[in-house]
């Protein structure tokens, strides 16, 4: 037995649409369904179009023609 909890889309004539997940096989199955009777929200328009995320940038020039990451020139004898 395998609980799925989904979306599903109920016309006027009462029919459901529902998507699985690619893991159950075709054939039939025993259903049951639970109708929760509260409508989800309508999505609006400031929830679909959101401006894009604006991150600092920090421009610190290029990096020195001898700069090493080598963990030895990196850390001292002790390790830190």
């Amino acid at each position: 037995m395998k609980t799925i909890e989904t979306i599903a889309t109920v016309t006027a004539d009462g029919k459901i649409t529902v998507q699985l997940p690619p893991d159950i096989p075709a054939g039939e199955h025993k259903v049951v369904v639970v109708i929760d009777e509260k409508l989800l929200p309508k999505k609006t328009e400031t929830q679909e179009k959101r401006p894009p995320l604006d991150f600092p940038v920090i421009h610190v020039g290029s990096w020195p023609e001898n700069l090493s990451l080598r963990r030895e020139d990196m850390y001292g004898d002790d390790g830190r």
